[in-house]
């Protein structure tokens, strides 16, 4: 199934006292980059998430953020460095005594100084929380999946109807090439007969006229080319899979063989279906750039 790139998800679960939030975005991008952001106590995790996401995103930039809070009083850890108390009280008694002062130290004076009491959470413990981020990060990434498949389905559709009427125009343009160098003779035949009036037409300058003009303009290797490319883009888009990079390669094939054929034109016709031709062909290449 054709996939975009472009994808959202979020989940929020909430066990042991903790609560995680997992969003995960995705835009376009050449490869797979992952950018991962988490508290740097579940750094341990990280390989374990990026696996998880390069096994479900084949390419794109992917932008996930876990966040992790606590719920409960009883995830705060009060540490008291009982060695640096001891160690002010002795050497403000050493003061006071030295400067005949009334010692009077209390406890709300320790909890101002540096380093006597440190507040933190308690260290996480992660085999107990994994399954909980596992869950959710695997919800969220559902969800980005899920949205990118519905867009790539819209893009699908879009590139086949696109596709349908590139054909439309190739199938014009054989069959206003066939008729070219035959106009081109009435035309040349015309003009001479105009200039030379009575003298006679070298039928062999006539004929090595036109066989320089119809190699000069022939695009029938370009569009048997073209359309052969067509059909490929058509094939491709019912693959499984990561596509994207094939269907870039094959719009540049595409577009070149359109260049080409604009170079060759002649005719007001020729000219306004190639026109036509590149016009599509670049929106299809704007398209193809959002899938994975």
């Amino acid at each position: 199934m054709i996939k975009s790139m472009t994808g959202y998800g979020r989940c929020e679960k909430e066990a042991y006292n903790r609560k995680v939030n997992v969003e995960i975005s995705t835009v376009n991008h050449r490869y797979c980059e992952i950018s991962i952001r988490m508290p740097k106590g579940l750094t341990s995790l990280e390989d374990p998430i990026r696996k998880k996401v390069k096994s479900l995103i084949a390419r794109g930039k992917v932008e996930l953020n876990l966040f992790m809070t606590s719920v409960s009083e009883d995830d705060i850890e009060v540490v008291v460095n009982e060695a640096a108390c001891v160690a002010y009280v002795e050497a403000l008694r050493q003061v006071g005594t030295k400067l005949g002062l009334i010692d009077n130290i209390g406890l709300s004076e320790l909890m101002n100084l540096s380093d006597a009491i440190s507040i933190h959470k308690k260290a996480s413990d992660i085999e107990e929380i994994w399954p909980m981020i596992e869950e959710a990060l695997d919800e969220a990434l559902n969800s980005v999946i899920t949205m990118r498949e519905k867009e790539g389905i819209a893009l699908k559709e879009d590139l086949l109807q696109k596709a349908t009427f590139l054909l439309e125009v190739v199938g014009s343009l054989e069959q206003v090439s066939d008729k070219i160098v035959a106009h081109y003779k009435v035309k040349l035949e015309e003009r001479l007969q105009k200039l030379l009036e009575d003298i006679p037409v070298d039928e062999t300058r006539l004929a090595t006229e036109l066989a320089i003009f119809a190699d000069r303009t022939a695009i029938d290797e370009e569009l048997t080319r073209l359309r052969s490319h067509i059909n490929q883009l058509q094939a491709i888009l019912e693959e499984e899979g990561s596509v994207g990079r094939k269907l870039d390669f094959l719009m540049q094939e595409m577009n070149r063989e359109a260049n080409t054929i604009a170079s060759k034109a002649n005719e007001y016709q020729v000219t306004s279906y190639a026109v036509q031709l590149k016009t599509e062909i670049e929106k299809m290449r704007e398209q193809i750039q959002n899938i994975e």
